[in-house]
């Protein structure tokens, strides 16, 4: 792949070309957006899926723009999928990006190359799925934008390697796990907000979600993106990539794993280490957070902003945006994007 610096191709970034992209997709930079995602418009679909083994997986991928562009991958949470940025990739591609947009493991068409493989979602085995996928593409290096895991995963690769990561795009901000900080006890408003978690650690949870995880994952997008007036046809849109064979033991293994009541697996014991440590992030990155965001998060950068310490913005989008910020509110994510690979 001929990979061309993101600085020699500021000539495109700049906000007047941006809009005019935003403009032919029928979006606007403000209040147009969030008003036609309120609205519960469903967007196109990316098309076809494509498939590559790396590492552990075949994994599933959304590939859109020029061959020899910028690359920027996307990574989305849970329980969300790759429609998450259904309508931020054209408007990158608009602008000259190679746009990847992976399914997690556990999600959409991403399937284990082995039967015997442990369903693990422990945040290390995860971030090396990605660098897996670099690695499988030729892709030496990335800018990464992402939300809820994904954010996580895009935190982790931009901490520990970040010879592979250009800039940073992440919601809600630094989100690198340490399991003994999670045995302190929250305030109980906090611990309120996290109930899943604790019924994911219970059997009783396993299959709960097991039996409802189309309810369960609607149920969490409505508390999650208060204010978002999402369709039922964008959600089943992206409900049909819960329905993955591993799905449900990688969100509870993932869950358990937090809270140390299950074991991840030896192999990613020294990344975990590293990570426990809580590594600064280096990289020019700019953190986004909705005005609406129902999901645990903190409030404003305060708690996390010494984290980064490579150029750096915090912006707070408005306008009643929860949770899955690149679905409700695609320009100000691209906007991000593009102007962090210009810090």
């Amino acid at each position: 792949m001929s990979h061309t610096p993101l600085a020699s191709r500021r000539q495109f970034l700049g906000s007047t070309a941006i809009s005019l992209g935003a403009a032919s997709l029928g979006l606007a930079w403000t209040g147009a957006a969030t008003a036609q995602n309120a609205a519960g418009t469903t967007a196109a679909s990316f098309g076809p899926i494509r498939q590559v083994e790396a590492g552990l997986l075949n994994v599933g991928y959304a590939e859109l723009g020029p061959v020899d562009g910028p690359v920027v991958v996307l990574l989305h949470g849970w329980p969300y999928d790759i429609h998450s940025f259904a309508e931020v990739a054209p408007l990158l591609v608009a602008q000259g990006y190679r746009v990847i947009v992976p399914h997690l493991r556990g999600h959409g068409s991403t399937r284990f190359l082995s039967v015997d493989s442990f369903r693990n979602g422990q945040q290390a085995a995860v971030a090396l799925d990605i660098i897996a996928l670099l690695d499988a593409l030729k892709i030496p290096r990335a800018l990464f934008a992402a939300f809820d895991w994904g954010a996580r995963t895009a935190d982790i690769i931009a901490a520990l390697w970040p010879e592979r990561c250009e800039a940073l795009v992440s919601v809600s901000g630094y989100l690198i796990g340490n399991r003994e900080a999670n045995k302190v006890p929250l305030p109980p408003a906090a611990e309120y907000a996290w109930w899943y978690q604790f019924y994911f650690a219970t059997e009783r949870g396993r299959l709960g979600y097991e039996k409802n995880r189309d309810a369960f994952a609607r149920l969490i997008w409505q508390t999650a993106s208060p204010m978002w007036r999402f369709d039922d046809a964008t959600f089943a849109r992206s409900a049909a990539s819960l329905d993955n064979p591993d799905h449900v033991a990688i969100v509870i293994h993932n869950y358990r794993w937090r809270q140390g009541l299950a074991d991840g697996e030896a192999r990613y014991d020294a990344l975990e280490r590293r990570l426990a440590t809580g590594p600064a992030i280096g990289v020019p990155t700019i953190v986004l957070e909705g005005d609406a965001n129902g999901a645990p998060h903190a409030v404003g950068d305060a708690a996390f902003r010494h984290k980064f310490t490579g150029k750096y913005q915090y912006r707070l989008i408005e306008g009643g945006i929860g949770h899955n910020l690149p679905q409700e509110a695609p320009a100000a994510f691209v906007q991000a994007v593009l102007d962090v690979a210009r810090l």
